[in-house]
This record gives C-alpha cells, structure tokens and sequence, in this order.
C-alpha cells in the first residue's frame, strides 16, 4: 500500500494543526450581534487550537517577536512560509510586498491592509487590536527583509 493511502502520526497531527488553525482563525471573525457562540463551543476550539500547538491568545510585548505569536495564531492559516494559498502570487516575500501592497512594502501599507482587509483578505480591524496588527506589520516587514522559511 503507498504512504499515501496509509497516514504516519506526523500526517495526522500535521492536518489537525492545519485544521486547529483554521478553526482557530475563523473564530476570530465577527458574527453578526444577535448570534452569540455558546461558551461549551468556544471552550471546545481553545482547546482544539492548544492542543495543537496553535497560541490563541494576544501577546503582551509589542515588537517582532509579539508579531509573529499573533501571526501564528491569525494569519499563517493563509500565510504560511510568507505564502498565500487564495493567491499565489501575492506572497508577502518582498518583491511581492512591493508590487502588490498598495502603498509599498512598509509599516503602514501593511497596517492598512490588515485593519481593512482586500478582496479576498478580511478585515481585522475590530478583531486584533491596533497594537496587535502594529506587531504583526513589523514581523511581516522584518521577515520579508529577512526570507521566510518555507
């Protein structure tokens, strides 16, 4: 039988991350006022995310570092590596960044496109606070300077 067809625990936890992750980052959108989760559910994703290794709670220093804990908890779902599964070519590697981020690669072009969203990126304004998205502008503008590990 190929490996394929037959999953190692790494395969296994590797998809269950994946999936805490998303899980972790849909949770983190606005429902509409008059819909309200019930406490035994959000319990239950916490759980799932931390148990995967996913961190889904805000981080209390403000620089890069802060930066990347709020990027693994809210952006790399789509972001992974620097990449972008909706839309390959509008990776956040710094050629990209430059050519695609209205504004150009810098702090604030980022700040602009993580509080409003575009297109097929949602807003997180009003989800992430604006230090939140201050740190993660600067682990995005530091990493894409740096490279991403892929």
């Amino acid at each position: 039988i190929p490996s394929v067809l037959s999953p190692s625990p790494q395969n296994i936890t590797m998809k269950f991350t994946i999936v805490a992750a998303l899980v972790a980052s849909a949770s983190a959108w606005t429902a509409p006022k008059r819909f309200e989760l019930p406490a035994s559910v959000k319990a239950a994703v916490t759980g799932a995310a931390v148990t995967a290794g996913v961190a889904v709670s805000p981080a209390f220093a403000g620089d890069v570092g802060a930066g990347e804990q709020v990027f693994n908890a809210n952006c790399a779902a789509c972001h992974a590596g620097g990449q972008n599964v909706i839309m390959p070519e509008k990776t956040l590697e710094k050629e990209a960044l430059e050519q695609y981020l209205a504004g150009g690669r810098n702090e604030k072009a980022i700040i602009t496109q993580v509080t409003n969203g575009k297109n097929a990126m949602p807003a997180f304004g009003g989800r992430l606070s604006d230090e939140d998205i201050s740190n993660v502008a600067s682990y995005v503008i530091a990493t894409s300077e740096a490279g991403w590990d892929e």
